[in-house]
């Protein structure tokens, strides 16, 4: 099967579209088939040697869409979609034509969705949803979102979903302007952003999702007393500087989310509860995806490294 990998860390020179034996099936476990895989600032950052757990030789990639072609009977044949921790870091990842993952790691691939799409949306609700869930986001909750990335639209719609109060929080004022006609309350950022909050939200906000790593100690202002902040992100040092005094006196939570903290078994089990809101319509299509096909993949890498932003998904021609 063709694959892309890497044979050593530090430089995306260690990485080539290379042909590689397809994985046997073990007691536990499935071959996916892929027709479609992510491809998330992770992977890139992973080939350059920011994760220390990576081993190689090494197929990268987390989020993956295809249909079970070894396993279980009761799984094979359906269409699935994942993500986890493990894939790309150490044991092989979705940037290949097949994948071997623990049977549970499975999800069963939202019908309204297609392979693209699903595979474009693991990371990043994965990552909202934990941001989501672990602030208590429900019904009535006012929440400030700052960036509108892949997270922060994910962020945004799992938020709305819930019957959330959301205002949104961008650098450009032609985004504002744009989000404010689609009907999203948005707002430039600056180091104002918490009375334009209050101004919302009088007591300030219960919920602040920072997906940038640039507002912490802004964001703090705009919590309304017993608020959460959610954070994905740094400054490149990794440091900030935080207004103690403010963050205490307001009682206030910091949450840090991570989706790599979860392997393929917990993140299907959270895979199955987005994919609910995806076929009821309660979520919507993914949109602004940009397929390429795997023989692109080290052009795709490189793209990234430059700081394209686009939303990048591997397709597979298959011919079984």
């Amino acid at each position: 099967m063709k694959a892309l990998r890497f044979d050593r860390i530090g430089s995306l020179d260690a990485l080539t579209l290379t042909d590689v034996l397809r994985p046997d099936v073990v007691a536990g476990e499935v071959v996916v088939r892929v027709h479609a895989a992510g491809v998330n600032p992770s992977d890139f950052k992973n080939v350059l040697g920011k994760f220390p757990y990576t081993t190689v030789p090494r197929i990268p990639g987390r989020d993956f869409a295809g249909v079970v072609v070894a396993g279980p009977c009761a799984l094979v044949g359906q269409e699935v979609w994942g993500s986890g921790r493990e894939l790309g870091f150490v044991r092989d990842g979705s940037h290949a034509e097949y994948l071997a993952l623990p049977a549970e790691g499975v999800a069963r691939k939202p019908a309204t969705l297609t392979f693209a799409e699903a595979a474009a949306s693991g990371v990043p609700y994965l990552t909202a949803w934990e941001a989501v869930e672990r602030t208590g986001i429900q019904a009535g909750t006012t929440v400030v979102l700052i960036g509108m990335g892949a997270v922060g639209t994910a962020a945004y719609l799992l938020a709305v979903a819930r019957d959330a109060d959301v205002v949104v929080g961008v650098r450009r004022s032609e985004h504002a302007d744009e989000l404010n006609t689609r009907g999203i309350t948005a707002f430039v950022l600056d180091e104002e952003f918490p009375a334009r909050v209050h101004e919302r939200f009088a007591d300030g906000a219960e919920v602040v999702f920072d997906t940038t790593g640039f507002w912490l100690p802004t964001a703090i202002k705009a919590l309304r007393a017993g608020g959460h902040v959610a954070v994905i992100a740094a400054p490149s040092d990794g440091h900030e500087r935080v207004p103690v005094l403010e963050f205490y006196r307001r009682g206030a939570t910091l949450i840090g989310v991570n989706s790599a903290r979860h392997d393929t078994i917990a993140s299907a089990v959270a895979l199955s509860r987005i994919g609910e809101l995806f076929e009821s319509g309660a979520l919507p299509v993914p949109t602004g995806i940009v397929t390429r096909p795997l023989d692109k993949a080290v052009e795709t890498y490189r793209d990234l490294a430059e700081g394209a932003t686009d939303k990048f998904v591997f397709t597979n021609d298959l011919n079984d």
